[in-house]
């Protein structure tokens, strides 16, 4: 068998042997324990001006073939909502042609699919409240229209122009009475984008969320759900435990998932702290990092499904300390990572993103995500992973 030509930080290199492909098998019907969704990335064409400041020419088979792979696992796809390209080279244009195509593969497949509204499609760094609430409302209008699930992202317009939490309260009371259709409120923390500090009016989480749970309260018939992604799964599980009735929580944790998602259907080990009383004992999913270990998140929710945590830890847990790595610090240029796997795993013809982003990561960054995915077994075709990484490091003069 190939062994794995691996690049520490100082240089040195070191094999190990390349693990065969996963026995991982697509569901026969739908996932049931567990909502999933994996947030997708776009992939650009390997021709275009991929360099920073300019309009995202994207590469639809392979960005719409993507989305038909998760699909495919029985997760939901959640699109145009990454800051790591939403905001750092996905222009609104692409933006909205993202979200009608693929609201489009979603009826083709009988996908679920839930995509990003924010304010991003306005150009002035600060505008009025009132224009907050407008460029939500249209944007949210657009997502309806093309029939996919809403999701209200945390909004660098709002954090710049709210005094408080009141001003937030006003925002989402006036855009949640505009939707047609329940809502995910996503609460997304400054390691994602350090430009949201202070979200929902205060700097501490506990504060802050109960503003959140507030704004929820005050809404019941509109929120279907909260994606959580502060990276602290004490935060998220107290937050979950105060939900009401109906709302689930999705974890947006890439660092604590396996606990979080779950719950009192593991060891009391793997768990993070909670109230055993609480009614609502696990998370459901909408991760960065399933779209990185799709197979793999699909095995392991169908695992839970038969009744067998203990496989679901054996399948899960290894890919914990991969989608660390992927989401190392600084934690916004994680998309390089996703596309760098798709790569590997014969998704996109080329290691490329929108914005030039694939050079956000250094080469030894990189061998560690190879090393870590070859141990979580994600690595959906080995042979051709090993090549073009072995290929990668040629090209920039390591001997492979």
């Amino acid at each position: 068998m190939t062994d794995l030509t691996l690049l520490s930080p100082d240089g040195a290199l070191r094999r190990t042997p390349l693990t065969g492909a996963s026995e991982y098998t697509r569901p026969t019907g739908p996932l049931r324990s567990r909502v999933a969704y994996a947030a997708a990335h776009v992939v650009p064409k390997t021709h275009a001006d991929n360099t920073p400041g300019r309009p995202a020419e994207i590469d639809w088979d392979a960005t719409l073939a993507f989305r038909r792979g998760v699909y495919s696992w029985g997760l939901g796809v959640a699109d145009a909502m990454d800051t790591a390209q939403r905001n750092m080279g996905l222009d609104a244009a692409a933006t909205r042609e993202l979200i009608s195509r693929s609201a489009a593969v979603a009826r083709e497949e009988g996908g679920s699919v839930v995509v990003g509204v924010n304010t991003d499609h306005i150009e002035a760094e600060r505008i009025t409240l009132a224009e907050v609430i407008d460029a939500y409302k249209s944007q949210l209008h657009f997502t309806e229209e093309q029939g996919a699930g809403p999701v209200l992202m945390a909004s660098r317009h709002l954090a710049r122009a709210a005094g408080g939490a009141e001003d937030y309260r006003r925002v989402y009371r006036e855009v949640l009475a505009a939707a047609t259709t329940p809502v995910v409120l996503h609460w997304l923390g400054t390691a994602f984008d350090p430009q949201l500090q202070g979200y929902f009016g205060a700097d501490d989480w506990p504060t802050a969320s109960g503003v959140l749970l507030e704004i929820i309260r005050e809404n019941p018939d509109k929120v279907a759900g909260v994606k959580m992604s502060l990276l602290d799964a004490d935060s998220e599980v107290a937050v979950r435990e105060r939900l009401p009735e109906g709302v689930r929580m999705f974890t947006g944790d890439d660092f604590n998932y396996v606990g979080l998602i779950g719950g009192a259907d593991v060891p009391a080990a793997r768990q993070p702290q909670r109230d055993l009383r609480a009614t609502r004992q696990h998370s459901d999913a909408l991760l960065g990092a399933f779209a990185a270990i799709t197979p793999v998140a699909s095995a392991a929710i169908q695992a839970l499904d038969a009744g067998d945590p203990a496989r679901y830890l054996e399948i899960l847990e290894p890919t914990e300390e991969l989608s660390r790595q992927v989401f190392a610090a600084p934690t916004f240029y994680y998309k390089a990572g996703v596309a760098f796997l798709a790569w590997l795993n014969g998704y996109q013809p080329a290691f490329q993103m929108v914005g030039g982003l694939h050079s956000a990561r250094s080469l030894p960054h990189l061998s560690r995500i190879v090393d870590l995915a070859n141990t979580a077994k994600a690595l959906e075709r080995p042979d051709l992973a090993a090549e073009r990484w072995h290929g990668m490091l040629r090209l920039n003069g390591v001997d492979a």
